[in-house]
């Protein structure tokens, strides 16, 4: 059973293409910095944000990159991903930040009922 305080953050956007992925980031943050368990998973094209060799945005646009690169200072140490969606997108794992953990799509069920809130973005 989950703890009263246990968050699961899902990102689903890809980088730059929305704000919905960097307020999704900040929700995660900010839930963290209040003492919360936070744990993110990438679904679909949000995994394009966690890519080492990421491209800039469009001018004004904030890097997501450094801000991945700092969950751990905030404790935020479950990145998941399906390893279908790798596959779907021809993405090796040795392509994603340090730290993530890839999770068979048959565990998803499971996954989603071990949390009290679970956020999209």
């Amino acid at each position: 059973m989950a703890e009263a305080n246990e968050r699961l953050i899902v990102i689903r956007h890809a980088p730059y293409r929305s704000n919905e992925l960097r307020e999704g980031l900040d929700v995660a943050l900010v839930s963290a910095a209040f003492g919360q368990d936070v744990d993110l998973l990438f679904l679909g094209q949000g995994i394009f944000a966690l890519l080492k060799e990421q491209g800039a945005g469009a001018p004004g646009q904030k890097a997501t990159l450094p801000t991945i690169n700092m969950l751990e200072m905030y404790d935020i140490e479950n990145i998941l991903v399906p390893t279908e969606t790798l596959q779907a997108f021809n993405i090796a794992s040795d392509q994603l930040v340090e730290g993530v953990t890839l999770v068979p799509a048959s565990d998803m069920p499971d996954l989603f009922q071990r949390y009290n809130y679970v956020l999209n973005f």
